[in-house]
């Protein structure tokens, strides 16, 4: 039996009954319940809406970016720091599943000075996403639409993204298919995140468009979590943005690695990041010349780590 769409105000869109949103392309029926890779259904599936003052400055300003976070993943990092909603179904929260409900949460946080609004997490929820912006849009708001994915991306979905997404801000992990594999269980995630990383850059290049705030309204920042005990991944990582994509694009570099209790037992991720490990690597970021971007404070480790236990999850932050 199909899921009944009587809370959905849009259709389910048709894609989702053979889905290829992400590189898993999976193929799963999820107009008839949780499938694929994600096991996740036809409904948005959000997990918090909330404000946030994240990583970059740019993004969302002084008065914060309104984060739409998407409940599973097509990732399974074993040290992922959204790991409440990243691999729980019941992480999802009921009165998210509704598009008006969704569009009158994110309205209440543009009213209150938000000018930006983030999918977190988005990949595999892009046609929820879109159904979400057109909602929005359809309500008279159009506010700066941020993608902030794992870079595990399918091309041919970003192209649909062209001239909706205004900022692109991707996490690129690996440069080692190893690691990607036992960490995220993506054997493939290199050659993909590279072609999905030049797809971005192909509709943005490295120009960082801000209003007279300072706020981001188009553009492309690539953000990069640096793991203890795995600065040559890192490394590389910064060598083909440099090499391949442009030193001019802007680089998040994070030092926030914060070890979760899956992997407190594990020879490398079970520890936090060393200064020595991150100033080595934002070393190697300044002699490729890749100038433009953030670097943080070493010893911030758990300081940008969420709750979603709370209707806020980074408020104590």
């Amino acid at each position: 039996m199909k899921l009944t769409d009587a809370y959905f105000p849009y259709s389910f869109p048709a894609e989702l009954a053979d889905c290829v949103c992400c590189p898993r392309e999976c193929h799963a029926d999820r107009t008839a319940g949780p499938g694929g890779y994600c096991k996740s259904d036809a409904f948005p599936g959000v997990s918090s809406i909330c404000l946030h003052r994240g990583e970059e400055p740019v993004i969302g300003g002084e008065q914060g970016i309104c984060n739409v976070f998407f409940g599973r993943c097509n990732l399974q990092c074993i040290y992922c720091q959204n790991w409440q909603i990243s691999s729980r179904n019941e992480a999802i929260q009921i009165e998210y599943q509704r598009i008006d409900s969704i569009v009158h949460a994110i309205s209440k946080l543009l009213d209150e000075g938000c000018r930006a609004v983030g999918f977190v997490s988005p990949s595999h929820m892009v046609p929820q996403m879109l159904a979400i912006i057109n909602a929005l849009n359809d309500s008279g708001r159009k506010p700066v639409i941020v993608y902030n994915s794992n870079g595990y991306d399918r091309v041919e979905t970003l192209k649909m993204l062209e001239g909706i997404v205004d900022v692109y801000l991707p996490d690129l992990k690996y440069m080692d298919s190893r690691l990607a594999h036992e960490y995220s269980d993506t054997g493939n995630y290199v050659s993909v995140a590279r072609k999905a990383l030049k797809e971005m850059f192909r509709q943005k290049g490295t120009a960082l468009i801000t209003d007279d705030a300072g706020q981001a309204l188009s553009g492309l920042i690539i953000r990069h979590l640096v793991l203890p005990g795995n600065i040559e991944n890192s490394m590389n990582v910064l060598r083909f943005i440099a090499e391949e994509l442009s030193p001019g694009i802007h680089i998040s570099l994070m030092s926030q690695y914060f070890p979760m209790p899956a992997v407190a037992g594990h020879p490398l991720l079970g520890r936090a990041l060393t200064e020595l490990e991150y100033k080595l690597v934002a070393e190697e970021m300044e002699a490729l010349g890749l100038f433009k971007g953030w670097i943080q404070e070493a010893g911030s480790s758990g300081s940008y780590l969420p709750d979603f236990c709370f209707d806020h999850p980074f408020e104590k932050y």
